[in-house]
């Protein structure tokens, strides 16, 4: 008779795959197909080999290996990447073969020769966090190897992984051995709760700092964890955390919330909005929405006036490109579409850089480097694009004149993402809405910048005002 009992042991799990695939075999299949396999067979198996290991099974583009322990993994691991990092460097960018390796340690189930189970699936889904050409562990693993290997990883904060409900802490290591900038201070302390919407999507949502509660609606993209320690968000974040309760959240597919989700639409985003408000047990609260959560605060704020004290937009917006009847932004939206479609994962950084010089042309190299890493981390090209198309049709023009609320209004002079003009008309389609022009080239305010205190300045003055009230 069988035995039909599941075998099951503990192991440690490399799993690998080429970065962007699809658009390199599209360039030249025949030729990327010839190196991979010469990939494998000089610099791969001899590295399985020398740590112990095994290859489970292999995949158009990609591994699934077992090893003895977790230092012979990432020792094995470090050794790919180096040897096909130099291999390729006198190839064209835009040609150029870099794997991502994550690595992860647990429990699997054991079929035949093949391999199952959760450990499986994380060390699969830490792979796709990585960045061309480097690696990605777990917090647990990263502290049983320790020192034990010669390569500095870095911290990349809590991650919420596809089809992983838990979040995990991850930790990355880079070719170029460059950390991904970070503030030297400890970011404010809050806790990660999620919120389950009424389709089933799980939303993560936080609060950090103390006085009076402002809820900040969603933008471009976000993560909890992640932009809390950057040097793009981490100084204004925390700025108005030490005058307010802040409450945030990651919106539907991306950061800490759920990814696969069927509906990305303004009406989901502002039942969100509804939902994060009651969960945080917020009653009546103000509103700072950043660009498109501009938008988005004045329709929260006008289907729900009896929630809303006042409203502070920043950078924002009444319609989206789509709805300014330009021929210039339409073309350029199409460009950004493009860009994100064809290339959000390649390793050529040119793609999302696009859109880091738009949010922060004025900021330094760590402030864009970070800018591009969070966009890299956060999201999937596939929803990158839905919520690029979604903030494209928004149009509010119709609900800003029902707004009665105390209204602050911010935008720089130069804004490269948005142009001062929708800032000024969003304004005047306010009732009473002050409006302050702010110096600059930044649609995201830099510390250390005029338009930094600008901010800071009129939004005191409109707190207290509002306190006072």
């Amino acid at each position: 008779m069988a035995d039909d009992t599941l075998q099951r042991r503990s192991a440690v799990i490399l799993a690998l795959d080429m970065a962007g695939f699809s658009r390199l075999v599209e360039a030249d299949e025949e030729a990327v197909l010839t190196r991979h396999r010469a990939h494998r067979r000089r610099v791969m198996q001899p590295a399985i080999d020398a740590a112990g290991g095994r290859i489970v099974k292999t995949t158009g583009d990609g591994l699934l290996v077992e090893l003895a322990d977790p230092a012979s993994a990432v020792e094995a691991a470090l050794e790919i990447q180096k040897a096909i990092h130099d291999v390729e460097a006198a190839v064209a960018e835009e040609r150029r073969i870099l794997y991502r390796i994550g690595i992860n340690q647990g429990d699997v189930i054991v079929e035949d020769d093949d391999l199952l189970g959760d450990a499986v699936n994380v060390a699969a889904r830490l792979e796709t966090l990585a960045r061309p050409g480097g690696i990605c562990v777990p917090d647990d693993l990263h502290r049983l190897v320790g020192d034990r290997v010669a390569g500095s990883f870095h911290d990349l904060g809590l991650q919420r992984v596809k089809n992983i409900r838990r979040e995990l802490r991850v930790w990355q290591w880079t070719p170029d051995g460059v950390a991904v900038p970070v503030l030297p201070a400890e970011p404010p302390a809050q806790e990660i709760a999620f919120a389950t919407a009424g389709d089933g999507v799980q939303i993560a949502w936080s609060a950090i700092g103390r006085g009076p509660p402002i809820l900040k609606a969603p933008n471009w993209l976000n993560h909890l964890e992640y932009e809390l320690r950057t040097p793009v968000w981490g100084p204004l974040l925390a700025a108005i955390a030490a005058r307010c309760r802040l409450v945030r959240f990651d919106q539907r597919g991306n950061g800490l919330s759920d990814w696969d989700v069927e509906n990305i639409s303004e009406e989901a985003m502002i039942a969100d909005m509804a939902m994060v408000a009651d969960a945080a047990g917020l009653d009546r609260f103000g509103l700072f929405g950043i660009s498109q959560g501009g938008a988005f605060s004045i329709r929260y704020a006008a289907e729900h006036p009896e929630r809303v004290s006042f409203l502070v937009i920043l950078g924002g917006y009444a319609r989206g490109r789509l709805r300014r009847h330009s021929a210039e932004e339409e073309t350029m939206f199409a460009a950004a579409a493009t860009m994100i479609r064809h290339g959000w994962g390649s390793p050529n950084q040119a793609y999302r850089h696009f859109f880091t010089e738009s949010l922060m042309p004025e900021g330094s190299d760590e402030q864009k480097a970070s800018l591009d890493e969070l966009q890299r981390m956060c999201i999937t090209p596939e929803n990158a694009g839905r919520i690029w198309q979604m903030n494209g049709r928004v149009d509010v023009s119709d609900l800003a004149p029902r707004i009665t609320v105390p209204t602050l209004v911010l935008h720089s002079r130069e804004d490269r993402m948005c142009p001062l003009a929708e800032g000024r008309r969003l304004a005047d389609l306010i009732p009473n809405a002050r409006f302050v022009e702010l110096d600059g080239a930044n649609h995201v305010v830099k510390h250390g910048t005029p338009a930094f205190d600008q901010f800071f300045g009129a939004l005191d003055a409109f707190l207290a005002e509002q306190v006072a009230s």
